[in-house]
């Protein structure tokens, strides 16, 4: 697509008469610019009607000019081919036909330039307005290219027009949530999808370089919103549906083939995640990571760089990347040094009380599901979560509780953390060594769990009796935690109101206010109230 000219002194030129333009009807002028070639300086106006300051002319002129240039493109009556400025074609020998032709394609490119453009416009309405046009044009464009493109690159499909799209979406002073969304349907066209995704990839690479590698909150905002929402085919054979309908070759074409489009999504989020976000974002992809991004991947061992990176941070995100180290770990062959040393560190008391607790603790649940893990890093996680729970919110003990009991089942050498012979003489100081990060150190084989014993004495019935548990042989089958790690402090309370019975009571109790036994309260405070109403009148 050539870029936006002037236009040329020759040319018949609109009329600045405010009262002309008034009377304008762009689907009438572009009915008759359609029907007729002499009306073709017409266009003219229409394309100034485009400049409106009313946002109802600006959508009816949108409409009329996608009209126009689609009508044109099917009738293949824009230049086809590289395109000379419009100082050449006058000068130039060229016939009637070619230099309609080129006029019209000049007029073209202004027209997607100008709707680039209300892409960033202060109303919505021309902004989706805009936004559905040049997707229309796109697709006419692609069914009748204008440039002569290598099939094995690009084909007919108008990459430019896509380039110029996602470059206004993107934008990095407005936050485009909004026309995003709207635009995510398009990206449900495979053709669509894959030069959406090569286009984010060279637009935040220019913008990244531009601005050094700082962060651009509202930029990497719009990136996130728009990558995020892009939801990949897992088989070759859900690659049917395509905005350009090819006719020769078709399985020659890079966007119809899965692999391309794997590779393609890959580049996309490593071009992203290699630059330094805003720290809310690291949660936003962590948490969709698992899912949505490492699946879709041709190599998601490249996440590891960016994965190790956010373990090490701490607290929620680190919880949060367990997720995909699980993923690397247990399904690529991904070796993380010191890694059960740093899930070690992550056991905080904070750990209860933030959003993804569950989610934690049952991927910690996976990775120390192993028994052949050692007796001494067994140990010290029972200890620390034992140390934790004293402090631990009653909904959380019942899910820590039965993951310890889990743990000493698995390992039948922890079982002195419980049965653990005393001498008289033995110092009653607890050897374990809370503060020490690493575990090897923190002395837990020589402690006990009497942490658990202390809980048999807690306010909350339910953390008695799970506590009590530990007194008697545990079963041989491991407790199913699952059903544990979603509940809620208001789920608790609501099972106990539903459990509580009517129980026999010394004393009737009121029912209403000032009404007691016989309701003789409430008969004299009505006999004094009546007494005082008659004193006043």
């Amino acid at each position: 697509m050539a870029p936006a000219k002037k236009r040329n002194v020759c040319s018949k030129t609109t009329s600045a008469n405010a009262a002309k333009k008034a009377k304008i009807d762009p689907s009438l002028q572009v009915q008759q610019i359609i029907d007729s070639r002499k009306n073709a300086n017409d266009v003219f106006d229409v394309l100034d009607c485009l400049q409106s300051e009313k946002e109802k002319e600006v959508i009816s002129a949108i409409n009329a000019c996608c009209n126009l240039f689609v009508a044109l493109l099917e009738r293949k009556d824009l230049f086809i081919g590289k395109l000379i400025d419009e100082e050449a074609m006058l000068t130039g020998e060229h016939n009637a036909q070619d230099k309609y032709s080129m006029f019209m394609r000049h007029r073209y490119n202004d027209c997607v330039e100008t709707l680039l453009e209300h892409l960033v416009h202060k109303s919505y309405g021309v902004k989706e307005c805009a936004l559905v046009a040049l997707m229309k044009l796109a697709a006419a464009e692609g069914q009748y290219p204008l440039e002569d493109l290598d099939w094995s690159e690009h084909v007919s499909f108008p990459r430019t027009l896509i380039l110029g799209v996602v470059g206004r979406l993107l934008s990095k002073a407005e936050d485009n949530t909004m026309l995003i969304s709207r635009f995510t349907e398009y990206l449900e066209m495979v053709d669509v999808r894959y030069y959406v995704m090569s286009s984010v990839r060279e637009n935040v690479g220019s913008v990244m370089v531009k601005s050094k590698g700082e962060v651009i909150p509202v930029y990497q905002n719009n990136v996130f919103t728009l990558v995020s929402s892009i939801i990949m085919p897992s088989q070759e054979s859900e690659l049917t549906n395509f905005m350009v309908k090819q006719k020769d070759k078709h399985s020659e074409w890079k966007a119809a083939k899965l692999n391309e489009h794997k590779r393609s999504f890959e580049r996309m989020w490593l071009g992203f995640l290699k630059n330094k976000l805003p720290s809310n974002m690291y949660k936003k992809i962590l948490v969709i990571l698992h899912d949505s991004i490492l699946p879709n991947m041709s190599n998601p061992t490249l996440m590891i760089d960016f994965l190790t990176a956010a373990y090490d941070v701490g607290g929620a995100i680190s919880l949060l990347a367990l997720n995909g180290l699980f993923i690397l770990i247990h399904h690529h062959n991904l070796d993380y040094p010191d890694f059960y040393k740093k899930l070690y560190n992550l056991l905080e008391p904070s750990v209860f009380h933030v959003k993804y607790r569950a989610r934690f603790f049952h991927l910690a649940n996976l990775f120390l599901s192993s028994t052949h893990l050692p007796v001494y890093l067994v140990a010290a996680f029972a200890k620390r979560l034992a140390r934790l729970a004293l402090t631990a919110p009653p909904e959380s003990l019942l899910m820590v509780l039965p993951f310890i009991y889990n743990l000493i089942r698995r390992h039948p050498s922890c079982r002195v953390l419980v049965h653990r012979p005393t001498t008289a003489d033995e110092s009653c100081e607890d050897p374990y060594l809370m503060d020490e990060e690493d575990p090897i150190l923190s002395h837990a084989l020589e402690s006990s769990l009497w942490e658990i014993k202390t809980l048999q004495s807690h306010y909350h019935p339910d953390v008695t009796r799970v506590a009590l548990k530990i007194n008697k042989p545990l079963s041989v089958p491991e407790e199913d935690i699952d059903e544990l790690l979603e509940i809620t402090n208001f789920e608790l309370m609501e099972r106990d109101l539903k459990a509580t019975k009517n129980v026999p009571l010394e004393f009737e109790p009121a029912k209403k206010l000032l009404q007691g036994g016989g309701g003789i309260l409430a008969t004299c405070f009505w006999s004094f109230s009546r007494r005082s109403a008659a004193d006043a009148s």
